[in-house]
C-alpha cells in the first residue's frame, strides 16, 4: 500500500506553515486562510553534497566604481518618476492594488509607449482572454502598438519562452496569483505556487537581462495577497491606491532598490485611460473655498515631490454617548493624539462633539508633518473661523504640545508660493547654529513653537501659561 504524501497546513496571507488545520493563523491572525498543501519533496538543508559540486565565492573591495544602471524609460513620466527614472534591466517590480482600480491598464499603456519606442515588450496574461485585452487596447487607442500579447498560465511554457527571447524588454505577468507550476501539488494562487512561481520568473528576467512587472493581488487590509517573502524577493514594491468612485489614482512606491521610496505618481482616470497629472497640487485645490471654517492647507512631500492638500474637518455636536472619531486619509491614532494635545496643554474641549476628518482629493497622508495643519482645521472648527486663504500649514506635533522641525522646508515652501499661497505657519528654528531658513520672496514666514500659539491666534486669546510666545512674523529676503 502506497504511503500518504505528506501534507502541511499554509496560511495564504502570510504564509506561515502549521502542523494541523486551524480557523485562526496563530501568526498573523486572519481567518479562514489556513489550508491544506503538499508538502514540498526533495533533499533537506542538511543533505550531503560533493564537494566536487561546490566552488568558493570571491570576495571584492567596498571601494569599487561601477556606472549607474541602464534604465529603459517607458514614455509614462510618473511611471517612470516612482521607478526612480524608468526601468532597470534583470529588475523585478511588483504592483498591487485593489480590484478594478487600473492595474491592467497603466500597464498595457505603458507596455504599449515602450514597444512604439522599438523595444520588444511582452504581455502575459492569465486572468483575461486575449480578445479582451485587444478590446481594452482599442479603447486606449494602442492597438498601433508591435505588443507581443500571450494568455498563458503555465509556469514551464511561460519561462520557456522567456528564456528563448533574449532580446526582450520588459515582460509584464498579469497576475502572478493565476500562474501555475505543475512541480507543486497546488492550486494556483496558493502560498506554495506564489513563491515558487515568482522565484522561477525572477531567475529568468536575472538571466536574460530583462525586467518583469508581476502583478498582485491584494487582501482585504490593502496588503500584497501571498507570502510576505514575495516583496523581499522584487526589487521594487508598487501600490496603486484610490477610490474607484473618484478620479484620482496615486501610484507609490513602498521599495524601490533602484530609487527613492515613497516616491508618488498621480494619475487621473478618464474615459481614454489614465491621464498624467504634472501638477497635483493644483489638482487637488482646484474646488478648494477658503472662507470655510475647518480647512487648512497642508505643505507635504511624497518622496520627492512636494504635494499641497487641503485638510478637511467638521466637527458636530453629541449630547449623549461616545464621540465619534472618523477619518478619511489619515492615521486615526494620530487624531486621537492631537484631540489629547490640543484639550490638556490648549484647553480646547472636544469631548462633546463628533470630529470628521478628510483629507481631499483621495491622497493618504502618513508624514507626522501634517500635525499641524491637522491641529489648524481642529481649531478652526471648534473656533467658526476660517484660516487664511493663503496661508500653509506644516510641522510636527509633540505630546507637550511643542511644534518640532520637519524635513526639505524649502522645497514645501517654494511649492507654497509657485500655487500663490503668500504666507506659510511653520516650526519656529531653535537658535542653535541651524542655517537661514531660504524663503520665496514675498512669502510671509509665521513661526510658532507651540500649539498654544496656535490656538490664541484663532481664539484671540494672549498665550496661556507656561507655554512659549506669542508668534511673529518674519518677511523673507
Amino acid at each position: 500500500m502506497a504511503a500518504r504524501p505528506a501534507s502541511r497546513f499554509v496560511c495564504a496571507d502570510c504564509g506561515a506553515v502549521t502542523p494541523k488545520w486551524a480557523g485562526r493563523c496563530e501568526t498573523c491572525g486572519a481567518w479562514n486562510s489556513v489550508s491544506e498543501e503538499a508538502a514540498e519533496q526533495g533533499p533537506g538543508l542538511t543533505a550531503k553534497v560533493s564537494k566536487s559540486k561546490t566552488r568558493r565565492i570571491e570576495f571584492v573591495d567596498l571601494a569599487g566604481s561601477a556606472a549607474p544602471p541602464p534604465r529603459a524609460a517607458t514614455g509614462i513620466s510618473e511611471l517612470d518618476r516612482v521607478l526612480g527614472g524608468g526601468l532597470v534591466a534583470g529588475s523585478a517590480i511588483l504592483l498591487g492594488g485593489d480590484p478594478g482600480i487600473g492595474k491592467s491598464t497603466l500597464l498595457l499603456q505603458a507596455a504599449a509607449s515602450l514597444a512604439r519606442t522599438g523595444k520588444r515588450v511582452l504581455y502575459i496574461s492569465g486572468e483575461e482572454a486575449i480578445e479582451q485585452v485587444r478590446l481594452r487596447a482599442r479603447r486606449l487607442g494602442l492597438s498601433d502598438a508591435k505588443l507581443e500579447l500571450a494568455a498563458a498560465i503555465n509556469l514551464r511554457d511561460i519561462v520557456a519562452t522567456l528564456e528563448a527571447a533574449s532580446d526582450a524588454t520588459l515582460v509584464v505577468i498579469d497576475s502572478i496569483q493565476t500562474m501555475w507550476l505543475d512541480e507543486i501539488d497546488s492550486a494556483p494562487g496558493t502560498v506554495s505556487q506564489v513563491r515558487a512561481c515568482s522565484f522561477e520568473l525572477i531567475r529568468a528576467a536575472k538571466t536574460r537581462n530583462f525586467a518583469v512587472v508581476l502583478v498582485g493581488h491584494v487582501t482585504k487590509d490593502g496588503a500584497i495577497a501571498g507570502p510576505r517573502v514575495l516583496e523581499h524577493m522584487v526589487d521594487a514594491v508598487l501600490y496603486f491606491e484610490g477610490d474607484r468612485g473618484h478620479q484620482f489614482r496615486i501610484l507609490r512606491g513602498v521599495k524601490n532598490r533602484f530609487g527613492a521610496t515613497d516616491e508618488i505618481g498621480v494619475f487621473e482616470m478618464g474615459d481614454a485611460g489614465l491621464a498624467e497629472v504634472p501638477n497635483p497640487s493644483a489638482l487637488f485645490l482646484a474646488e478648494r473655498r477658503g472662507n470655510i471654517a475647518g480647512s487648512a492647507v497642508f505643505a507635504g512631500l511624497e518622496g520627492t515631490r512636494p504635494v499641497l492638500v487641503e485638510i478637511q474637518c467638521l466637527l458636530a455636536g453629541n449630547q449623549g454617548g461616545t464621540p465619534r472619531r472618523s477619518t478619511i486619509g489619515w492615521d486615526g491614532g494620530r487624531l486621537s493624539m492631537l484631540l489629547a494635545v490640543l484639550e490638556t496643554r490648549c484647553g480646547v474641549k472636544f469631548n462633546a462633539t463628533d470630529v470628521y476628518l478628510n483629507v481631499a482629493g483621495g491622497l493618504r497622508i502618513t508624514e507626522p508633518a501634517a500635525d499641524l495643519a491637522v491641529a489648524a482645521a481642529l481649531v478652526s472648527a471648534a473656533t467658526e473661523t476660517p484660516t487664511d486663504p493663503g496661508m500653509v500649514f506644516f510641522g510636527e506635533v509633540g505630546l507637550s504640545g511643542e511644534i518640532r522641525q520637519v524635513a526639505q522646508a524649502e522645497a514645501r515652501l517654494k511649492e507654497a508660493e509657485k500655487l500663490g499661497f503668500d504666507a506659510a505657519c511653520l516650526p519656529r528654528r531653535v537658535a542653535s547654529g541651524n542655517r537661514k531658513l531660504s524663503a520665496p520672496p514675498g512669502l510671509t514666514l509665521r513661526e510658532i513653537g507651540h500649539l498654544s500659539d496656535l490656538v490664541a491666534r484663532f481664539a484671540g486669546k494672549t498665550t496661556v501659561q507656561g507655554a512659549a510666545p506669542a508668534p511673529h512674523a518674519t518677511k523673507s529676503s
